[in-house]
C-alpha cells in the first residue's frame, strides 16, 4: 500500500479552468466541464486514499446563473448525471455526500436528485464529500444570521458558526483554487477565515493525485499560527481547539 504524508483533515477545491481547458482544444465548454467530473472522482479517490477526513468542492456558485442559458442548462444535466453514476460507487466506498447551498428555488427534481444522493451515502464514516451547488459564502452568512434571528439568538461568531450551512464538518484547514486565479469567488467566506490558501495553474482537468500531493506539502510548509506568535503555538487557543 502506497504511503502518504498526513494530509489536512478538511481540503476545499475551487475547481476552475473547465471551459478554458475546452477552448484550448476547440471543443464546446460542456466538453470541459464532463472532464472535471472525470477529475473530481480521481480527487475524490486520492483525498479518501490520504486520510482527508473532509473534501469540500466548489461544484456550481449562485453567480453561475448568470452565464448562457445553454450552458447552465449542460451544467444542469452534467451534474444529474454525475449523480446517478457516482453516487453508488461513492457509496460502496464509504463517502458521505451533502450538497450544501440554497435549494429554494431549484426545480423538485433536482432536488430529488440530492436528497436521494445523501440518503444513499449517510451511513458512511470514511471521507465526507460537499458539494457546494447553488452556494455562495455570503448567502451562507446571510441564510445564518437570518435563522439566529428568527429564532431569537443573539447573532455571535460562535452562533452564526453553528447556524452555516458546513457546521457539520470542521473549518477547512487548505483551500486550493486551479486555474491560475488568485482569488476566493465567494467560496467559504467564513469558513476560510485561518485556511491555508494554494493556487495552482493547473486547469481543473489536468489536476491530479500529483499535484494534490505538491499542494499538500505546500500545506506543511506553512506556520499555522491563528493570530498568534511562533513562541505561543503550544498552548491552547479557542480558535485552535475550533479548527
Amino acid at each position: 500500500m502506497a504511503h502518504f504524508p498526513p494530509a489536512p483533515a478538511h481540503i476545499a477545491i475551487v475547481m476552475d479552468g473547465n471551459g478554458r481547458w475546452a477552448k484550448r482544444r476547440y471543443l464546446p465548454r460542456l466538453a470541459g466541464h464532463r472532464q472535471g467530473v472525470e477529475s473530481l472522482r480521481r480527487c475524490v479517490k486520492a483525498c479518501a486514499e490520504r486520510g482527508v477526513s473532509v473534501l469540500t468542492v466548489f461544484a456550481f456558485s449562485s453567480e453561475n446563473w448568470s452565464r448562457p442559458a445553454d450552458e447552465v442548462s449542460g451544467l444542469m444535466d452534467v451534474l444529474a448525471r454525475a449523480i446517478g453514476r457516482e453516487v453508488p460507487q461513492l457509496a460502496r466506498d464509504g463517502i458521505r455526500v451533502h450538497f450544501v447551498g440554497d435549494r429554494t428555488n431549484l426545480a423538485a427534481g433536482m432536488c430529488e436528485g440530492l436528497a436521494h444522493a445523501e440518503a444513499e451515502t449517510a451511513h458512511n464514516t470514511r471521507m465526507v464529500l460537499n458539494v457546494c451547488f447553488n452556494y455562495g459564502g455570503r448567502w451562507d452568512i446571510a441564510q445564518a444570521a437570518a435563522q439566529l434571528a428568527a429564532r431569537g439568538e443573539a447573532i455571535t461568531p460562535e452562533s452564526l458558526h453553528t447556524a452555516t450551512a458546513l457546521a457539520h464538518v470542521r473549518d477547512p484547514d487548505l483551500v486550493i483554487r486551479t486555474g491560475g486565479e488568485m482569488r476566493l469567488s465567494n467560496f467559504l467566506l467564513w469558513q476560510s477565515a485561518y485556511a491555508e490558501l494554494y493556487f495552482s495553474d493547473k486547469l481543473w482537468p489536468d489536476f491530479d493525485e500529483a499535484e494534490l500531493d505538491v499542494a499538500i506539502a505546500a500545506y506543511h510548509g506553512r506556520e499555522r499560527r491563528f493570530g498568534l506568535i511562533s513562541e505561543q503555538l503550544d498552548q491552547e487557543s479557542p480558535v485552535l481547539a475550533r479548527a
